[in-house]
């Protein structure tokens, strides 16, 4: 596994060799530097801790401040550990977006934007009771009947019913990497990308 921790910055489009035009995402990725290197002798299991996005040593822990000076550098705001990493890396080395190429497939982890309490037709994609004919009164959006009265007599768990909506973690598999600008630690991805600008994303292969 190789992997980087990232930014959302915002949305925009380009147009690739055959003049098709792309909508991407752009995501600000490191440089995040190793700030701690996990062997199965000291650890258990192999990982590479990632850090990334500057702070203040005023806003950071003694514990923190100690653990960043082990690697030569100032307390960092996101840590992240990737298992089985396959590049060699040193302690207080920096991974930026060298690490990928443009048109590879990447996976990206992130929280999705928080929707807040919603209904069951934006939550779950119901249709609805029906149409406005038959008697129908402002129930178009309904989500109908949830069970018997009398056989079970409750409401079974996971029955899909309105409620909180977003702020889930989850990864997109096999987004592709359109450009990347190693210049300002850029990469152009396309595809469905967690979260909203400014929040922080793993992208991973």
């Amino acid at each position: 596994m190789k992997g980087i921790i990232g930014k959302k910055v915002g949305m925009t489009s380009i147009f690739d060799p055959n003049g098709k035009q792309v909508a991407c995402t752009i995501v600000e990725a490191g440089p995040c530097v190793v700030s701690q290197i996990k062997t199965v002798d000291s650890d258990g299991y192999n990982a590479l801790q990632l850090a990334f996005g500057d702070k203040k040593e005023k806003h950071a822990t003694k514990a923190e401040v100690n653990h960043f000076a082990k690697s030569n550098n100032a307390p960092k705001r996101f840590v992240k550990e990737f298992r089985d990493y396959s590049l060699e890396k040193a302690l207080g080395d920096v991974v930026t977006v060298d690490i990928f190429a443009e048109g590879e497939k990447v996976d990206v982890v992130g929280t999705t934007k928080g929707k807040g309490f919603q209904g069951v037709v934006k939550r779950h994609g119901f249709s609805g009771v029906g149409e406005a004919s038959h008697g129908q009164h402002d129930r178009q959006r309904a989500p109908g009947s949830i069970g018997n009265s009398s056989d079970a007599s409750r409401v079974f768990k996971g029955m899909r019913m309105a409620g909180r909506m977003g702020g889930d973690r989850v990864k997109m598999k096999g987004l592709k990497v359109v450009k990347i600008f190693p210049e300002k630690n850029y990469i152009l991805i396309s595809g469905s990308v967690p979260g909203h600008n400014g929040s922080i994303v793993l992208i991973q292969k």
